[in-house]
């Protein structure tokens, strides 16, 4: 099955061939670790992962490289650190620490490969040397820019006339600039501020040329995706393929250029002052991980996606209905040859073991995860009908969830999972409560404690081993 993707640099959809399909190879521009990541940081994070577990799923997971950094050199990293009085070192690794295990309560799988800044400074001067040899950089004060002019093709991908470059770059005004739209790849840093001793002096690299060494290191001088938010689009990409074409000489830097698009929330920009700033880590104290996934991927990635309180409750909901559908079809081999599966809106797809095409049709057309999501709703409808018993749609329904990277966890560990204001262990003293009230035939007492439960949202079942719990679905 050819996968499908809108290819920025092309302005088209495009069927997916990768240079190498025994080593598929792309980069995702990662955070910058100064504070909690909020939701729009996580978009691309949660897009991207649902793109690698394609890429696996076609080439085999040993046969894809996937590569996303992380930033630990930035002015505002300098900021905070100073305004925690600590050093640099320790917020960016505890920043670092926290977005990673966000990330993966969201269900995003580690990179292959997560490089730091830090660790590549030598490739960034190297690159910088390059350039200048090439003609394409040049010193001046102590920085180092590049020459804009130089590159006769430069604005490729987002194809803004100069003076929108201009302006879209907010670029800084200097006599030491040849020409206005330079742009820094190396920068003088005071005695206070984090530096490596280099040609130009003791400095630290732009933000632009960190990603160019890091992808070369990790990837080639051309590798197959490039990924990222649509507001990267410029300056950042384009700069960086400016920087990668001219030192190595190639005619791409990446083949495919995939941009996610904005995300709001509660219909508005995000701001502390309006009260819709959502950090990650603060949600995941009152929702599912799945729960915050799902909603993310609940728009087509290059579409606007507003997030909100409701969309996670509906997300919640969702959930709680394929759970609901596996917990029902837990008897249900997987192993046996598939049949057809009909769905009323659908023709007859072929699911037959081992490429179940159905969820995986929907997701390579471009990622469309709205598609994928709905047609994972009909294989939970068939899952709790007649249709049950044929093994090979509950192995589509597994491997759909499994491509969207959720249904992570049993529908027991789901559904007895903590509910807000309530931990299990509190469940777990008052279901003993009970027990000893009904033992003391204090009914009233018993029933009281059923009903307060059921308020919270637990549903109590008696059974002959005991009483078991479970959310309210």
């Amino acid at each position: 099955m050819d996968l499908k993707i809108t290819n920025t640099l092309m302005r088209e959809k495009q069927v997916f061939t990768p240079i190498d399909p025994s080593n598929v190879r792309l980069y995702v521009c990662g955070p910058t670790v100064y504070d909690h990541a909020h939701v729009g940081n996580a978009r691309p994070a949660v897009v991207f992962d649902v793109l690698v577990r394609v890429l696996r799923h076609l080439y085999g997971k040993d046969h894809v490289t996937h590569v996303a950094n992380i930033t630990d050199i930035d002015d505002k990293i300098m900021i905070r650190a100073k305004e925690r009085g600590v050093d640099i070192e320790t917020l960016t690794g505890e920043t670092a620490d926290i977005y990673n295990a966000d990330m993966a309560a969201i269900g995003v799988n580690r990179p292959d490969v997560q490089p730091r800044a830090t660790g590549h400074v030598s490739q960034m001067i190297a690159m910088t040397e390059r350039l200048i040899e090439r003609g394409h950089a040049y010193a001046a004060e102590g920085h180092v820019l590049f020459n804009v002019p130089s590159m006769s093709d430069y604005g490729q991908l987002s194809r803004r006339d100069r003076d929108e470059m201009i302006a879209g770059a907010r670029v800084d005004v200097a006599p030491y600039k040849r020409d206005p739209a330079d742009f820094v790849l190396w920068k003088p840093s005071a005695d206070d501020q984090p530096g490596w001793d280099s040609p130009w002096g003791r400095g630290r690299p732009g933000w632009h040329i960190e990603c160019s060494a890091m992808a070369a290191e990790h990837l080639g001088e051309v590798f197959d995706i490039h990924g990222g938010g649509l507001d990267l689009i410029f300056p950042h990409h384009e700069n960086e393929i400016a920087q990668t074409r001219c030192a190595f000489g190639h005619a791409r830097m990446a083949n495919y250029w995939m941009h996610n698009g904005f995300l709001t929330a509660e219909g508005e920009k995000m701001s502390k002052s309006l009260g819709n700033f959502y950090t990650v880590h603060e949600l995941l104290e009152e929702w599912p991980g799945e729960a915050i996934r799902l909603l993310l991927l609940s728009a087509h990635y290059r579409q606007p996606l507003d997030f909100s309180k409701a969309g996670l409750r509906e997300a919640k909901t969702q959930l709680d209905r394929l759970y609901r559908a596996l917990e029902n079809s837990a008897d249900i081999p997987t192993e046996q040859p598939g049949l057809m599966l009909k769905n009323q809106n659908d023709a007859a797809v072929d699911i037959d073991h081992p490429r179940e095409q159905y969820i995986l049709e929907a997701l390579c057309d471009d990622l469309n995860t709205p598609l994928a999501i709905s047609r994972l709703h009909k294989l939970a409808t068939s899952l709790n009908s007649d249709d049950r018993a044929n093994p090979a749609i509950k192995r589509t329904f597994l491997q759909g969830a499994e491509l969207l990277g959720i249904l992570s966890t049993t529908p027991s560990e789901w559904f007895q999972g903590e509910v807000s204001g309530i931990s299990p262990i509190e469940i777990e003293r008052l279901i003993a409560a009970r027990s000893n009230a009904r033992k003391a035939k204090d009914f009233a007492e018993a029933d009281r404690i059923r009903d307060d439960l059921k308020a919270r949202g637990i549903e109590l079942e008696d059974g002959p081993s005991g009483t078991t719990w479970k959310r309210a679905g």
